[in-house]
């Protein structure tokens, strides 16, 4: 596999190259493959979600359907990923969302060309769990963004890879800022060392996502 890094120094991606390399991929597909479905994976405060929407809308002006899915759409209940008596960082790596049933009820649906999935999807508001379908291109690139993408049960339903590698004090100021629903920034920095940086360290010791990438986005 080759791979391919983009540094930039003002700290934005550069989204074109992105484009042009998962276009060229996309196009590359036999025509019996039409969608391609494609992962953008990063730790979190990587700045994910907002490259995806700028992937987005790149590809729609290269007259290429896209659509973006969101990978924390689909985590579980509170009481099965919390209080479970497990660790932490375990809870939110291996029970913050039902994994075997993403694969069948998402990612194998994806790859067989189903025109509409229906699936759990977590309101974070509320707190509840509602069904949603969602109707997808049959010709498209499916954008799909989250943590852990490249996990062992996951890494193979993708048809290309990008990685968001964003420095770690950048990441911790962002979500150290952002995530005031979790209280007072002590609060915040403790539920982060022992959920989230924990299980993001686990990820990166066993499975070394930048690795296995098609391609690495620098910030």
């Amino acid at each position: 596999m080759k791979l391919s890094m983009l540094e930039n120094n003002e700290g934005s991606e550069d989204v074109n190259q992105v484009t042009e390399a998962l276009l060229t991929h996309y196009h590359s597909k036999p025509s019996k493959k039409s969608r391609l479905i494609a992962g953008i994976d990063g730790l979190g405060g990587a700045g994910k979600t907002t490259f995806a929407e700028k992937l987005r809308y790149e590809l729609k002006l290269a007259n290429c359907q896209a659509s973006i899915l969101h990978i924390d759409d689909c985590i579980v209940e509170r009481r099965e990923r919390y209080g479970t008596g497990k660790e932490e960082w375990y809870e939110y790596y291996f029970l913050q969302w039902n994994i075997e049933f993403l694969q069948k009820g998402l990612f194998q649906k994806l790859h067989q060309n189903f025109d509409s999935l229906t699936f759990p999807f977590y309101d974070h508001q509320s707190g509840s769990i509602t069904e949603k379908t969602i109707n997808l291109a049959y010709h498209a690139i499916i954008l799909i963004e989250g943590v852990f993408l490249q996990r062992e049960e996951w890494r193979d339903f993708f048809d290309y890879m990008i990685y968001i590698d964003c420095p770690n004090e950048m990441r911790e100021e962002r979500v150290l800022g952002r995530d005031v629903y979790l209280g007072d920034y002590q609060a915040r920095l403790d539920k982060y060392r022992r959920r989230y940086w924990e299980a993001e360290e686990y990820y990166i010791n066993e499975v070394n996502p930048i690795s296995h990438a098609d391609y690495v986005v620098r910030v």
